[in-house]
């Protein structure tokens, strides 16, 4: 009788254990069902792109947003260079442009639109009423995006070039990797002014906007998203391509400073 019993606990026991076991491989065969979307953004849409994602994954457990927030030019190397993303936010049309003209983007859309404006400290008592006012003795440092991987230095380049000072100021500017990290030159005091998006500048209490760029001395501020050709998944995709068009989606954009595209 007594072998019975230990028998008896340990068959139990394998039971038991097959039992968790099961269960354990059923938990990691959903985990590993979840699908990993990878989207390249521009940095000025981190905030409301997080945002967003919280409210999709909700919505989708099945799918899991991994983004790569960075400059639009260095982005669109990255995709040209074969790195894996599902989908690319520009923060504007040259870099779509050129993955679009590559073959690289099977379909694209204009999403949204910002401005360019002028930052300073939130403690500064200068008073700017037009961005030639750079070129002054106040005026030390002035951060700016790298032109040539940065939409907003571009568009920076373009205003100060149309006021004819980008010459002049070329030993003041500090040039920074994307538009977040000029925010941060002038929030730490290591710039006395920095061009930047409404969004940027909106999402800090340690600047204030001085002046808001007309549109006039600068290209068109438009934020494109496409859906990359050598994504692996396709669907999924498309799904939370069509998700960031909705009005769901909108309203979190235009909270945080954007214009909906027409």
């Amino acid at each position: 009788m007594l072998k019975f019993r230990k028998l008896a606990a340990v068959m139990m026991s394998v039971l038991l254990a097959t039992g968790v076991s099961a269960a354990a491989g059923s938990q990691a065969e959903a985990a590993v069902k979840k699908t990993e979307i990878i989207v390249s953004a521009a940095a000025s849409l981190q905030d409301s792109l997080d945002k967003i994602a919280v409210q999709y994954e909700k919505q989708h457990p099945d799918i899991d947003l991994v983004f790569n927030y960075g400059a639009s030019g260095t982005l669109q190397k990255q995709i040209e260079q074969g790195a894996p993303a599902d989908l690319f936010f520009s923060a504007g049309d040259k870099q779509m442009k050129a993955l679009v003209d590559g073959g690289l983007i099977s379909e694209n859309k204009q999403l949204l639109m910002n401005q360019l404006v002028l930052v300073v400290p939130s403690n500064s008592q200068t008073k700017i009423t037009t961005i030639t006012q750079l070129t002054d003795k106040a005026f030390k440092k002035v951060a700016v995006g790298q032109p040539e991987s940065v939409p907003a230095g571009q568009y920076a380049q373009q205003s100060l070039t149309a006021k004819k000072v980008w010459d002049t100021l070329q030993s003041k500017l500090v040039f920074a990797k994307d538009v977040r990290q000029v925010l941060s030159y002038v929030e730490t005091g290591n710039a006395d002014a920095g061009f930047v998006y409404k969004t940027d500048a909106l999402t800090s209490k340690k600047v204030k906007i001085a002046l808001t760029v007309g549109g006039h001395v600068h290209k068109a501020i438009n934020y494109p998203v496409g859906i990359v050709k050598e994504s692996d998944h396709q669907a999924e995709a498309k799904a939370f391509y069509n998700y960031v068009q909705t009005k769901t989606a909108g309203s979190v954009f235009t909270s945080y400073g954007f214009s909906l595209a027409n």
